[in-house]
């Protein structure tokens, strides 16, 4: 992974049929996180992916030319400060402190959960779902290992806070 830091890779995995493409910013055995570029020359939020069942690590002459147009827009692709990938219950926190609403997904790639932290126990992380119209609608609990996928600070979870900050 050394060699990737700071590149614009995308990470297939033999269990999923996303392949999410960023900037890698930082990674340990258990997880890695990316600067995401989702689609062309954008640069929208992070993510954070279970270092497991890695089919490939993908770096072509499209990721090199795409890497350089971000790069020649200025487009920031680190973090401002470390996020610490620990453990899951390190990222959870930290991520509940510093950006209140974020999104996990679990290997199904069908849907994907958004919401605040309500509770970190020692096998479940519980959330206050957020639907898709800015409103908490209620608890969901997630096994720990069931966590493959960790989003924060895109445009449209950053969006959606716009909604929860004008209804409190």
């Amino acid at each position: 992974m050394e060699k990737y830091l700071r590149q614009l890779i995308s990470i297939e995995f033999e269990d999923k049929k996303d392949i999410f493409t960023g900037f890698l910013i930082d990674w340990t055995e258990d997880w890695i996180l990316l600067k995401n570029n989702p689609v062309d020359f954008i640069i929208d939020g992070f993510t954070i992916l279970k270092n497991k069942n890695i089919k490939a690590i993908i770096q072509d002459k499209d990721h090199e030319f795409t890497e350089k147009v971000i790069k020649l827009k200025g487009l920031k692709t680190s973090a401002e400060e470390i996020i610490p990938l620990t453990n899951l219950e390190s990222i959870i926190n930290f991520l509940a402190k510093k950006y209140q609403i974020f999104q996990v997904a679990k290997k199904s790639d069908k849907a994907v959960y958004l919401g605040k932290l309500m509770e970190f126990t020692d096998k479940e992380l519980v959330m206050d779902f957020l639907s898709p119209e800015g409103e908490f609608e209620g608890v969901m609990s997630f096994k720990h290992s069931k966590v493959r996928v960790i989003e924060f600070d895109t445009d449209y979870i950053n969006s959606l806070k716009l909604l929860v900050d004008e209804n409190d």
